[in-house]
Protein backbone atom coordinates (compact mmCIF):
# COMPACT_ATOMS: atom_id res chain seq x y z
CA UNK A 1 0.00 0.00 0.00
CA UNK A 2 0.79 3.69 -0.85
CA UNK A 3 0.41 6.60 1.37
CA UNK A 4 -0.30 9.54 -0.94
CA UNK A 5 2.62 11.76 1.25
CA UNK A 6 4.76 9.49 -1.23
CA UNK A 7 5.38 11.29 -3.90
CA UNK A 8 8.22 13.98 -4.08
CA UNK A 9 6.12 15.95 -6.72
CA UNK A 10 4.15 18.26 -4.09
CA UNK A 11 7.80 19.67 -3.10
CA UNK A 12 9.01 23.33 -5.29
CA UNK A 13 11.98 25.49 -5.16
CA UNK A 14 12.62 26.34 -1.16
CA UNK A 15 13.76 29.80 0.23
CA UNK A 16 16.11 29.96 2.62
CA UNK A 17 15.02 29.34 6.41
CA UNK A 18 16.08 33.06 7.05
CA UNK A 19 14.74 34.39 3.26
CA UNK A 20 11.60 32.76 4.41
CA UNK A 21 8.19 35.22 4.88
CA UNK A 22 7.18 35.06 8.41
CA UNK A 23 3.63 33.93 7.40
CA UNK A 24 5.18 30.84 6.36
CA UNK A 25 6.87 30.69 9.42
CA UNK A 26 3.94 31.30 11.66
CA UNK A 27 1.43 28.86 9.45
CA UNK A 28 4.50 25.81 10.53
CA UNK A 29 2.69 24.94 13.61
CA UNK A 30 -0.20 24.09 11.50
CA UNK A 31 1.65 21.97 9.24
CA UNK A 32 2.37 24.11 6.43
CA UNK A 33 5.31 22.67 4.60
CA UNK A 34 6.81 25.02 2.10
CA UNK A 35 8.22 23.40 -1.60
CA UNK A 36 11.66 21.89 -1.59
CA UNK A 37 14.18 21.41 -4.08
CA UNK A 38 15.15 17.83 -3.22
CA UNK A 39 15.87 15.03 -5.72
CA UNK A 40 16.24 14.79 -9.16
CA UNK A 41 14.36 17.88 -11.15
CA UNK A 42 12.81 15.01 -13.72
CA UNK A 43 10.98 12.96 -11.04
CA UNK A 44 9.85 16.41 -9.47
CA UNK A 45 8.27 17.21 -12.91
CA UNK A 46 7.02 13.48 -13.94
CA UNK A 47 7.54 11.66 -10.16
CA UNK A 48 7.70 7.51 -11.20
CA UNK A 49 5.27 5.46 -10.05
CA UNK A 50 5.42 3.66 -6.61
CA UNK A 51 5.82 0.09 -6.22
CA UNK A 52 4.85 -2.43 -4.00
CA UNK A 53 7.24 -2.90 -0.55
CA UNK A 54 9.24 -6.16 -1.23
CA UNK A 55 8.10 -6.93 2.43
CA UNK A 56 4.66 -7.34 0.43
CA UNK A 57 5.53 -9.96 -1.89
CA UNK A 58 7.57 -11.68 0.66
CA UNK A 59 4.33 -11.50 3.02
CA UNK A 60 2.22 -13.00 0.38
CA UNK A 61 4.80 -15.95 -0.29
CA UNK A 62 5.27 -14.52 -4.53
CA UNK A 63 8.56 -14.67 -5.96
CA UNK A 64 10.19 -11.61 -7.10
CA UNK A 65 9.68 -12.90 -11.41
CA UNK A 66 6.06 -13.18 -10.38
CA UNK A 67 6.04 -9.93 -8.16
CA UNK A 68 7.14 -8.11 -11.28
CA UNK A 69 4.73 -9.06 -13.82
CA UNK A 70 1.88 -8.47 -11.61
CA UNK A 71 3.16 -4.73 -10.64
CA UNK A 72 3.45 -4.44 -14.98
CA UNK A 73 0.37 -5.67 -15.47
CA UNK A 74 -1.39 -4.38 -12.70
CA UNK A 75 -2.28 -0.69 -14.01
CA UNK A 76 -4.73 -2.20 -16.25
CA UNK A 77 -5.52 -5.26 -14.77
CA UNK A 78 -6.25 -3.58 -11.72
CA UNK A 79 -8.80 -0.90 -12.98
CA UNK A 80 -10.40 -3.72 -15.56
CA UNK A 81 -11.17 -5.64 -12.12
CA UNK A 82 -12.88 -2.79 -10.64
CA UNK A 83 -14.71 -2.13 -13.75
CA UNK A 84 -15.88 -5.15 -14.51
CA UNK A 85 -17.36 -5.16 -11.37
CA UNK A 86 -19.09 -1.91 -11.42
CA UNK A 87 -20.49 -3.18 -14.51
CA UNK A 88 -22.03 -6.38 -13.57
CA UNK A 89 -23.76 -4.13 -10.49
CA UNK A 90 -24.75 -1.63 -12.83
CA UNK A 91 -26.15 -4.10 -15.55
CA UNK A 92 -27.71 -6.54 -13.72
CA UNK A 93 -31.55 -6.21 -14.25
CA UNK A 94 -31.34 -2.71 -16.00
CA UNK A 95 -34.92 -2.76 -17.28
CA UNK A 96 -36.17 -2.54 -13.81
CA UNK A 97 -38.34 -1.01 -12.82
CA UNK A 98 -40.12 -1.48 -16.22
CA UNK A 99 -41.93 2.06 -15.98
CA UNK A 100 -40.79 5.40 -16.42
CA UNK A 101 -39.35 6.87 -13.31
CA UNK A 102 -38.94 10.30 -12.52
CA UNK A 103 -37.78 12.57 -15.42
CA UNK A 104 -37.51 9.78 -17.45
CA UNK A 105 -40.49 10.92 -18.46
CA UNK A 106 -38.49 13.70 -20.43
CA UNK A 107 -35.26 12.59 -21.33
CA UNK A 108 -36.12 9.18 -22.80
CA UNK A 109 -38.43 10.50 -24.75
CA UNK A 110 -37.00 13.55 -26.16
CA UNK A 111 -33.77 11.24 -26.68
CA UNK A 112 -36.38 9.13 -29.12
CA UNK A 113 -37.48 12.38 -31.17
CA UNK A 114 -33.87 13.69 -31.23
CA UNK A 115 -32.61 10.66 -32.80
CA UNK A 116 -35.23 10.71 -35.40
CA UNK A 117 -36.52 14.19 -35.98
CA UNK A 118 -33.32 16.44 -34.84
CA UNK A 119 -35.24 18.32 -32.03
CA UNK A 120 -37.62 17.53 -29.29
CA UNK A 121 -41.52 17.11 -30.20
CA UNK A 122 -44.86 17.56 -27.75
CA UNK A 123 -45.84 14.25 -26.33
CA UNK A 124 -49.33 13.22 -25.16
CA UNK A 125 -49.17 13.79 -21.31
CA UNK A 126 -50.91 9.76 -21.35
CA UNK A 127 -48.10 8.48 -23.77
CA UNK A 128 -45.73 6.69 -21.21
CA UNK A 129 -48.22 3.52 -20.68
CA UNK A 130 -48.64 3.37 -24.46
CA UNK A 131 -44.78 3.20 -25.05
CA UNK A 132 -44.36 0.18 -22.18
CA UNK A 133 -47.39 -1.44 -23.17
CA UNK A 134 -46.08 -1.52 -26.96
CA UNK A 135 -42.39 -2.08 -26.26
CA UNK A 136 -42.14 1.81 -27.87
CA UNK A 137 -44.07 1.18 -31.06
CA UNK A 138 -45.42 4.46 -31.07
CA UNK A 139 -45.88 7.46 -33.70
CA UNK A 140 -43.69 10.20 -33.05
CA UNK A 141 -45.63 13.49 -32.81
CA UNK A 142 -44.69 16.21 -34.61
CA UNK A 143 -45.19 19.24 -33.24
CA UNK A 144 -41.77 21.03 -31.68
CA UNK A 145 -41.50 21.19 -27.81
CA UNK A 146 -39.61 24.11 -25.81
CA UNK A 147 -36.87 22.24 -24.25
CA UNK A 148 -34.52 23.93 -21.43
CA UNK A 149 -31.37 21.41 -22.07
CA UNK A 150 -29.16 21.31 -24.52
CA UNK A 151 -28.91 18.17 -26.69
CA UNK A 152 -25.53 15.80 -26.29
CA UNK A 153 -27.01 13.82 -23.08
CA UNK A 154 -30.59 13.48 -24.80
CA UNK A 155 -28.52 12.14 -28.02
CA UNK A 156 -26.40 9.70 -25.82
CA UNK A 157 -29.67 7.99 -24.32
CA UNK A 158 -31.48 8.25 -27.60
CA UNK A 159 -27.73 6.00 -28.67
CA UNK A 160 -29.28 2.97 -26.65
CA UNK A 161 -32.47 3.34 -27.71
CA UNK A 162 -31.20 3.37 -30.86
CA UNK A 163 -29.55 -0.37 -30.50
CA UNK A 164 -31.82 -1.97 -27.68
CA UNK A 165 -35.36 -0.27 -28.51
CA UNK A 166 -37.26 2.44 -26.71
CA UNK A 167 -37.90 0.56 -23.44
CA UNK A 168 -36.50 1.05 -20.16
CA UNK A 169 -33.30 -1.10 -20.50
CA UNK A 170 -32.80 0.55 -23.90
CA UNK A 171 -32.96 4.20 -22.43
CA UNK A 172 -31.01 3.40 -19.28
CA UNK A 173 -28.12 1.27 -21.45
CA UNK A 174 -25.68 4.23 -22.40
CA UNK A 175 -26.19 6.15 -18.39
CA UNK A 176 -25.49 2.42 -17.51
CA UNK A 177 -22.24 2.10 -19.65
CA UNK A 178 -20.97 5.69 -18.83
CA UNK A 179 -21.54 5.10 -15.34
CA UNK A 180 -19.55 1.71 -15.77
CA UNK A 181 -16.72 3.67 -18.15
CA UNK A 182 -16.24 6.45 -15.50
CA UNK A 183 -15.23 3.66 -12.84
CA UNK A 184 -12.59 2.99 -15.13
CA UNK A 185 -11.58 6.41 -16.03
CA UNK A 186 -11.45 7.15 -12.29
CA UNK A 187 -9.51 3.93 -11.90
CA UNK A 188 -6.70 5.47 -14.08
CA UNK A 189 -7.18 9.18 -13.16
CA UNK A 190 -6.54 8.20 -9.22
CA UNK A 191 -3.06 6.18 -10.48
CA UNK A 192 -1.38 8.67 -12.34
CA UNK A 193 -2.70 11.59 -9.69
CA UNK A 194 -1.22 9.75 -6.93
CA UNK A 195 0.58 7.54 -8.68
CA UNK A 196 -0.61 4.18 -7.38
CA UNK A 197 -2.15 1.64 -8.67
CA UNK A 198 -3.80 0.96 -5.68
CA UNK A 199 -4.84 3.95 -4.24
CA UNK A 200 -6.47 4.32 -7.69
CA UNK A 201 -8.08 1.40 -7.98
CA UNK A 202 -9.66 2.11 -4.61
CA UNK A 203 -11.17 5.31 -5.60
CA UNK A 204 -12.95 3.84 -8.32
CA UNK A 205 -14.49 0.93 -5.94
CA UNK A 206 -15.67 3.64 -3.55
CA UNK A 207 -17.19 5.42 -6.75
CA UNK A 208 -18.63 2.22 -7.76
CA UNK A 209 -20.24 1.04 -4.72
CA UNK A 210 -21.78 4.63 -4.07
CA UNK A 211 -25.38 4.59 -4.23
CA UNK A 212 -26.29 7.74 -5.87
CA UNK A 213 -23.45 6.81 -8.57
CA UNK A 214 -25.36 3.83 -8.94
CA UNK A 215 -28.70 5.04 -9.05
CA UNK A 216 -28.19 7.63 -11.45
CA UNK A 217 -26.08 5.09 -14.05
CA UNK A 218 -29.53 3.17 -13.97
CA UNK A 219 -31.37 5.88 -15.08
CA UNK A 220 -32.21 7.66 -17.98
CA UNK A 221 -31.12 11.53 -17.03
CA UNK A 222 -28.46 13.91 -18.25
CA UNK A 223 -26.38 14.04 -14.82
CA UNK A 224 -24.54 11.22 -15.03
CA UNK A 225 -23.69 11.40 -18.72
CA UNK A 226 -22.66 15.28 -17.81
CA UNK A 227 -20.25 13.52 -15.02
CA UNK A 228 -18.55 11.30 -17.44
CA UNK A 229 -17.13 14.33 -19.95
CA UNK A 230 -16.22 15.87 -16.86
CA UNK A 231 -14.23 13.14 -15.41
CA UNK A 232 -12.95 12.65 -19.22
CA UNK A 233 -12.05 16.42 -19.41
CA UNK A 234 -10.11 16.28 -16.07
CA UNK A 235 -8.56 12.94 -17.17
CA UNK A 236 -7.56 14.37 -20.59
CA UNK A 237 -5.70 17.90 -18.75
CA UNK A 238 -4.13 15.16 -16.08
CA UNK A 239 -2.47 13.49 -18.94
CA UNK A 240 -1.72 16.80 -20.38
CA UNK A 241 0.26 17.75 -17.34
CA UNK A 242 2.54 14.90 -17.15
CA UNK A 243 3.49 14.94 -21.13
CA UNK A 244 4.39 18.60 -20.89
CA UNK A 245 6.20 18.63 -17.95
CA UNK A 246 7.99 15.38 -19.62
CA UNK A 247 9.17 17.55 -22.74
CA UNK A 248 10.33 20.35 -20.06
CA UNK A 249 12.34 17.75 -18.49
CA UNK A 250 13.55 16.57 -21.20
CA UNK A 251 14.89 19.91 -22.35
CA UNK A 252 16.44 20.69 -19.07
CA UNK A 253 20.71 20.62 -18.88
CA UNK A 254 22.02 17.33 -17.01
CA UNK A 255 24.70 18.05 -14.75
CA UNK A 256 27.94 15.50 -14.39
CA UNK A 257 26.16 12.65 -12.47
CA UNK A 258 23.73 12.47 -14.78
CA UNK A 259 20.78 14.22 -12.67
CA UNK A 260 18.37 16.78 -14.40
CA UNK A 261 18.78 20.18 -12.78
CA UNK A 262 17.04 23.53 -12.85
CA UNK A 263 17.71 25.88 -15.72
CA UNK A 264 16.35 29.42 -15.78
CA UNK A 265 16.29 30.47 -19.18
CA UNK A 266 15.41 26.67 -20.63
CA UNK A 267 12.27 26.89 -18.05
CA UNK A 268 11.56 30.25 -19.26
CA UNK A 269 11.90 29.95 -22.68
CA UNK A 270 10.86 26.41 -23.36
CA UNK A 271 7.63 26.09 -26.01
CA UNK A 272 6.03 23.15 -24.98
CA UNK A 273 4.22 22.28 -28.41
CA UNK A 274 1.59 20.32 -29.83
CA UNK A 275 -0.91 19.23 -26.58
CA UNK A 276 -3.61 17.05 -28.18
CA UNK A 277 -4.63 15.97 -25.03
CA UNK A 278 -5.97 19.70 -24.32
CA UNK A 279 -7.62 20.09 -27.53
CA UNK A 280 -9.39 16.31 -26.03
CA UNK A 281 -10.08 17.90 -22.77
CA UNK A 282 -11.84 20.84 -24.76
CA UNK A 283 -13.82 18.36 -26.95
CA UNK A 284 -15.21 16.60 -23.31
CA UNK A 285 -15.27 19.81 -22.16
CA UNK A 286 -18.08 20.88 -25.00
CA UNK A 287 -19.59 17.42 -24.61
CA UNK A 288 -20.29 18.70 -21.35
CA UNK A 289 -21.76 22.10 -21.75
CA UNK A 290 -23.68 20.34 -25.05
CA UNK A 291 -24.88 17.84 -21.78
CA UNK A 292 -26.01 20.88 -19.01
CA UNK A 293 -25.14 24.09 -18.86
CA UNK A 294 -23.54 24.10 -15.66
CA UNK A 295 -20.33 22.48 -17.66
CA UNK A 296 -19.51 26.39 -18.02
CA UNK A 297 -18.35 26.58 -14.32
CA UNK A 298 -16.39 23.59 -15.06
CA UNK A 299 -14.88 24.48 -18.31
CA UNK A 300 -13.65 27.99 -16.16
CA UNK A 301 -12.45 26.22 -13.24
CA UNK A 302 -10.62 23.24 -15.20
CA UNK A 303 -8.90 26.21 -17.27
CA UNK A 304 -7.47 27.87 -14.40
CA UNK A 305 -6.10 24.92 -12.79
CA UNK A 306 -4.39 23.68 -15.89
CA UNK A 307 -3.02 27.39 -16.11
CA UNK A 308 -1.62 26.90 -12.47
CA UNK A 309 0.11 23.91 -13.26
CA UNK A 310 1.95 25.15 -16.47
CA UNK A 311 2.80 28.13 -14.14
CA UNK A 312 3.61 25.06 -11.25
CA UNK A 313 5.96 23.12 -14.35
CA UNK A 314 8.04 26.35 -15.11
CA UNK A 315 8.42 27.22 -11.29
CA UNK A 316 9.92 23.36 -11.07
CA UNK A 317 12.28 23.58 -14.10
CA UNK A 318 13.88 26.73 -12.30
CA UNK A 319 12.17 29.87 -13.71
CA UNK A 320 12.46 32.86 -12.23
CA UNK A 321 9.14 34.55 -12.89
CA UNK A 322 7.19 31.33 -13.91
CA UNK A 323 3.74 33.61 -14.66
CA UNK A 324 5.65 35.80 -17.38
CA UNK A 325 7.01 32.71 -19.09
CA UNK A 326 3.41 31.13 -18.99
CA UNK A 327 1.23 34.46 -20.53
CA UNK A 328 3.95 34.60 -23.08
CA UNK A 329 4.48 31.10 -24.12
CA UNK A 330 1.13 29.06 -22.56
CA UNK A 331 -1.57 30.80 -22.22
CA UNK A 332 -2.49 31.52 -25.90
CA UNK A 333 -2.47 27.93 -27.09
CA UNK A 334 -4.15 26.92 -23.49
CA UNK A 335 -7.08 29.21 -24.40
CA UNK A 336 -7.21 28.49 -28.02
CA UNK A 337 -6.83 24.62 -27.56
CA UNK A 338 -10.00 24.50 -24.95
CA UNK A 339 -12.47 27.27 -24.70
CA UNK A 340 -12.86 27.59 -28.80
CA UNK A 341 -13.17 23.74 -29.12
CA UNK A 342 -15.35 23.65 -26.33
CA UNK A 343 -17.62 26.45 -28.12
CA UNK A 344 -17.56 25.01 -31.27
CA UNK A 345 -18.05 21.29 -30.27
CA UNK A 346 -21.44 22.86 -28.24
CA UNK A 347 -22.27 24.06 -31.53
CA UNK A 348 -22.13 21.46 -33.67
CA UNK A 349 -24.23 19.31 -31.00
CA UNK A 350 -27.52 21.59 -32.08
CA UNK A 351 -26.58 20.40 -36.07
CA UNK A 352 -30.11 18.44 -35.88
CA UNK A 353 -31.86 21.47 -35.12
CA UNK A 354 -29.89 23.91 -37.19
CA UNK A 355 -30.87 21.63 -40.39
CA UNK A 356 -34.54 21.25 -39.20
CA UNK A 357 -37.20 23.25 -41.33
CA UNK A 358 -37.61 26.80 -40.93
CA UNK A 359 -41.29 27.05 -42.06
CA UNK A 360 -42.41 26.57 -38.87
CA UNK A 361 -42.46 22.76 -38.69
CA UNK A 362 -38.93 22.15 -37.47
CA UNK A 363 -37.26 22.68 -34.43
CA UNK A 364 -38.39 24.95 -31.23
CA UNK A 365 -37.57 28.61 -32.52
CA UNK A 366 -36.15 27.78 -35.79
CA UNK A 367 -37.99 30.09 -37.61
CA UNK A 368 -37.84 33.00 -34.85
CA UNK A 369 -35.46 35.19 -37.20
CA UNK A 370 -37.46 34.27 -40.05
CA UNK A 371 -40.82 35.80 -38.23
CA UNK A 372 -40.70 37.75 -35.44
CA UNK A 373 -36.75 38.19 -35.28
CA UNK A 374 -36.65 39.25 -39.20
CA UNK A 375 -36.20 43.19 -38.14
CA UNK A 376 -33.34 42.88 -35.94
CA UNK A 377 -30.14 44.98 -36.41
CA UNK A 378 -27.92 42.03 -36.44
CA UNK A 379 -29.34 40.10 -39.22
CA UNK A 380 -27.16 41.77 -42.16
CA UNK A 381 -24.25 40.41 -39.88
CA UNK A 382 -25.14 36.85 -38.66
CA UNK A 383 -27.15 33.83 -40.48
CA UNK A 384 -30.40 33.46 -39.24
CA UNK A 385 -30.18 29.93 -37.29
CA UNK A 386 -27.26 31.86 -35.36
CA UNK A 387 -29.85 34.27 -34.23
CA UNK A 388 -32.59 31.64 -33.31
CA UNK A 389 -30.63 29.90 -31.83
CA UNK A 390 -29.22 32.70 -29.53
CA UNK A 391 -32.79 33.84 -29.04
CA UNK A 392 -33.59 30.31 -27.86
CA UNK A 393 -31.19 30.51 -25.52
CA UNK A 394 -31.45 33.49 -24.29
CA UNK A 395 -35.36 32.22 -23.48
CA UNK A 396 -33.64 29.22 -21.60
CA UNK A 397 -31.52 31.32 -19.36
CA UNK A 398 -34.42 33.48 -18.58
CA UNK A 399 -36.18 29.90 -17.48
CA UNK A 400 -32.98 28.56 -15.28
CA UNK A 401 -32.43 31.55 -13.45
CA UNK A 402 -36.63 32.14 -12.40
CA UNK A 403 -37.04 28.57 -11.88
CA UNK A 404 -38.59 28.10 -8.07
CA UNK A 405 -41.92 26.14 -8.80
CA UNK A 406 -41.88 23.99 -5.26
CA UNK A 407 -41.23 20.62 -5.46
CA UNK A 408 -41.07 17.48 -2.93
CA UNK A 409 -37.33 16.32 -2.80
CA UNK A 410 -36.31 20.15 -3.65
CA UNK A 411 -32.84 20.67 -1.65
CA UNK A 412 -30.92 23.39 -0.52
CA UNK A 413 -26.95 22.35 -1.63
CA UNK A 414 -25.84 22.78 2.11
CA UNK A 415 -27.74 19.63 3.15
CA UNK A 416 -25.72 17.73 -0.22
CA UNK A 417 -22.50 16.67 1.54
CA UNK A 418 -24.46 14.68 3.94
CA UNK A 419 -26.88 13.41 1.93
CA UNK A 420 -29.72 15.46 3.74
CA UNK A 421 -32.50 14.92 1.22
CA UNK A 422 -32.22 12.31 -1.39
CA UNK A 423 -34.90 11.76 -4.51
CA UNK A 424 -37.48 9.28 -4.87
CA UNK A 425 -37.37 8.41 -8.20
CA UNK A 426 -39.89 5.73 -8.16
CA UNK A 427 -42.23 3.96 -5.11
CA UNK A 428 -44.80 1.74 -5.25
CA UNK A 429 -46.39 0.20 -2.26
CA UNK A 430 -47.54 -3.44 -3.54
CA UNK A 431 -50.08 -5.39 -1.42
CA UNK A 432 -49.32 -8.95 0.27
CA UNK A 433 -49.07 -11.76 -2.73
CA UNK A 434 -48.35 -8.97 -5.42
CA UNK A 435 -45.27 -7.83 -7.25
CA UNK A 436 -42.95 -9.89 -4.69
CA UNK A 437 -44.95 -9.08 -1.44
CA UNK A 438 -44.98 -12.14 0.80
CA UNK A 439 -48.69 -13.50 1.16
CA UNK A 440 -47.69 -13.34 4.79
CA UNK A 441 -46.58 -9.33 5.43
CA UNK A 442 -49.40 -8.71 6.97
CA UNK A 443 -48.83 -4.94 5.78
CA UNK A 444 -48.41 -3.68 2.36
CA UNK A 445 -44.61 -3.99 1.13
CA UNK A 446 -42.41 -0.76 -0.26
CA UNK A 447 -40.48 -0.75 -3.31
CA UNK A 448 -38.64 2.36 -3.76
CA UNK A 449 -35.67 3.82 -6.33
CA UNK A 450 -33.72 6.42 -4.24
CA UNK A 451 -31.45 8.42 -5.25
CA UNK A 452 -29.26 8.65 -2.34
CA UNK A 453 -25.26 8.57 -1.96
CA UNK A 454 -23.84 5.91 0.24
CA UNK A 455 -23.79 7.61 3.52
CA UNK A 456 -20.77 5.91 4.86
CA UNK A 457 -18.97 7.04 1.91
CA UNK A 458 -19.96 10.45 1.83
CA UNK A 459 -19.76 11.34 5.91
CA UNK A 460 -15.94 10.02 5.49
CA UNK A 461 -16.04 12.00 2.28
CA UNK A 462 -17.05 15.16 4.79
CA UNK A 463 -13.93 15.11 6.77
CA UNK A 464 -11.86 13.88 3.44
CA UNK A 465 -13.02 17.18 2.32
CA UNK A 466 -11.34 18.99 4.70
CA UNK A 467 -7.85 17.01 5.04
CA UNK A 468 -7.53 17.54 1.08
CA UNK A 469 -8.47 21.50 2.04
CA UNK A 470 -5.58 21.40 4.76
CA UNK A 471 -3.39 19.33 2.30
CA UNK A 472 -3.56 21.98 -0.09
CA UNK A 473 -3.39 25.08 1.66
CA UNK A 474 -0.66 24.04 4.08
CA UNK A 475 1.08 21.59 2.33
CA UNK A 476 1.44 22.78 -1.01
CA UNK A 477 -0.64 19.43 -2.46
CA UNK A 478 -0.83 20.22 -6.47
CA UNK A 479 -3.47 16.80 -5.85
CA UNK A 480 -5.02 17.94 -3.28
CA UNK A 481 -5.38 21.40 -5.37
CA UNK A 482 -6.64 19.38 -7.92
CA UNK A 483 -9.37 17.20 -6.35
CA UNK A 484 -10.48 20.50 -4.09
CA UNK A 485 -10.95 22.36 -7.76
CA UNK A 486 -13.06 19.16 -9.15
CA UNK A 487 -15.43 19.59 -6.03
CA UNK A 488 -15.46 23.60 -6.15
CA UNK A 489 -16.07 23.42 -9.85
CA UNK A 490 -19.47 20.95 -9.25
CA UNK A 491 -20.49 22.04 -5.93
CA UNK A 492 -20.36 25.88 -5.15
CA UNK A 493 -22.49 27.19 -8.53
CA UNK A 494 -25.45 25.71 -6.76
CA UNK A 495 -25.32 28.18 -4.19
CA UNK A 496 -25.49 31.21 -6.02
CA UNK A 497 -28.97 29.51 -7.12
CA UNK A 498 -30.46 28.70 -3.41
CA UNK A 499 -34.21 30.38 -4.65
CA UNK A 500 -33.82 27.94 -7.65
CA UNK A 501 -35.53 24.46 -7.77
CA UNK A 502 -32.15 22.30 -7.28
CA UNK A 503 -31.52 18.39 -6.36
CA UNK A 504 -29.49 16.56 -4.62
CA UNK A 505 -28.90 14.21 -7.46
CA UNK A 506 -27.08 16.98 -9.17
CA UNK A 507 -24.33 16.37 -7.36
CA UNK A 508 -22.87 13.33 -8.85
CA UNK A 509 -21.02 15.54 -11.39
CA UNK A 510 -18.56 15.70 -8.13
CA UNK A 511 -18.96 12.14 -6.79
CA UNK A 512 -15.84 11.29 -8.22
CA UNK A 513 -13.41 13.97 -6.73
CA UNK A 514 -15.17 12.63 -3.20
CA UNK A 515 -14.41 8.94 -3.74
CA UNK A 516 -10.43 10.47 -4.79
CA UNK A 517 -10.46 13.04 -1.48
CA UNK A 518 -11.73 9.74 0.48
CA UNK A 519 -8.96 7.40 -1.00
CA UNK A 520 -6.71 9.91 -0.42
CA UNK A 521 -7.17 10.19 3.18
CA UNK A 522 -7.16 6.38 3.26
CA UNK A 523 -3.67 6.78 2.18
CA UNK A 524 -2.84 8.93 4.49
CA UNK A 525 -3.91 6.56 7.15
CA UNK A 526 -2.42 4.00 5.68
CA UNK A 527 0.84 6.14 6.59
CA UNK A 528 4.48 7.08 4.36
CA UNK A 529 6.67 4.88 3.33
CA UNK A 530 9.45 4.23 5.86
CA UNK A 531 6.78 4.09 8.45
CA UNK A 532 7.15 1.54 11.39
CA UNK A 533 5.36 -2.22 11.00
CA UNK A 534 3.16 -1.36 13.85
CA UNK A 535 2.43 2.30 12.22
CA UNK A 536 1.74 0.42 8.85
CA UNK A 537 -0.51 -1.89 10.12
CA UNK A 538 -2.50 0.14 12.45
CA UNK A 539 -2.98 2.23 9.78
CA UNK A 540 -4.00 -0.29 7.04
CA UNK A 541 -6.08 -1.84 9.65
CA UNK A 542 -8.34 1.10 9.84
CA UNK A 543 -8.34 2.36 6.48
CA UNK A 544 -9.76 -1.49 5.88
CA UNK A 545 -12.51 -1.33 8.56
CA UNK A 546 -14.22 2.16 6.81
CA UNK A 547 -13.79 0.48 2.95
CA UNK A 548 -15.91 -2.32 4.69
CA UNK A 549 -18.22 -0.53 6.57
CA UNK A 550 -18.82 1.02 3.21
CA UNK A 551 -19.02 -1.48 1.02
CA UNK A 552 -21.18 -2.68 4.14
CA UNK A 553 -23.62 0.33 3.61
CA UNK A 554 -23.93 0.06 -0.32
CA UNK A 555 -25.00 -3.60 0.57
CA UNK A 556 -27.59 -2.97 2.80
CA UNK A 557 -28.77 0.17 1.04
CA UNK A 558 -29.00 -2.43 -2.41
CA UNK A 559 -33.17 -3.14 -1.68
CA UNK A 560 -33.56 0.40 -1.84
CA UNK A 561 -31.17 1.33 -4.81
CA UNK A 562 -33.09 -1.18 -6.95
CA UNK A 563 -36.58 -0.91 -6.72
CA UNK A 564 -36.95 -4.55 -4.35
CA UNK A 565 -40.04 -5.18 -2.89
CA UNK A 566 -39.36 -5.30 0.78
CA UNK A 567 -41.40 -5.26 3.87
CA UNK A 568 -42.38 -2.17 5.36
CA UNK A 569 -40.77 -2.74 8.44
CA UNK A 570 -37.15 -3.23 6.49
CA UNK A 571 -37.60 -0.10 4.48
CA UNK A 572 -38.60 2.29 7.23
CA UNK A 573 -35.41 0.71 9.02
CA UNK A 574 -33.26 2.28 5.94
CA UNK A 575 -34.64 5.45 6.52
CA UNK A 576 -32.07 6.76 8.95
CA UNK A 577 -33.10 10.33 8.68
CA UNK A 578 -36.45 11.83 8.50
CA UNK A 579 -35.54 14.08 5.51
CA UNK A 580 -34.99 10.69 3.73
CA UNK A 581 -38.56 10.00 3.46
Amino acid sequence: MTSTASSTDTRQDQASHEQRPSWQQRLRRFGYTPAGSRGDVRDRLVPPYTEPSPRLWAALGIRYPLATRIARWSGWGGPLLVTLFAGVLRFWNLGSPKAVIFDETYYAKDAWALVHRGFEVNWDKNVNDLILSRGGDVPIPTDAAYVVHPPVGKYVIGLGELMFGFDPFGWRFMTALLGTLSVLLLCRIGRRLFRSTFLGCLAGALMAVDGLHFVMSRTALLDGVLMFFVLAAFGCLLVDRDRARARLAAALPTDADGRVRPDARTAQETRIGWRPWRIAAGLMLGLAIGTKWNGLYILAAFCVMAVLWDVGARKVAGARHPYTAVIRRDLGWAFLSTVPVAIVTYVVSWTGWILSPTDGSGGYYRNWAATDGKDSSWSWLFPDWWRSLWHYESQVYEFHVGLSSPHTYQSNPWSWIVTGRPVSYFYESPAPGADGCPVDAGDKCAREVLALGTPMLWWVACFALLYVLWRWFFRRDWRAGAIACGIVAGYLPWFLYQERTIFFFYAVVFVPFLCLAVAMLLGALVGPPGSTDTRRVAGATGAGVLVLLIAWNFVYFWPIYTGQTIPMDDWRSRMWLDTWV
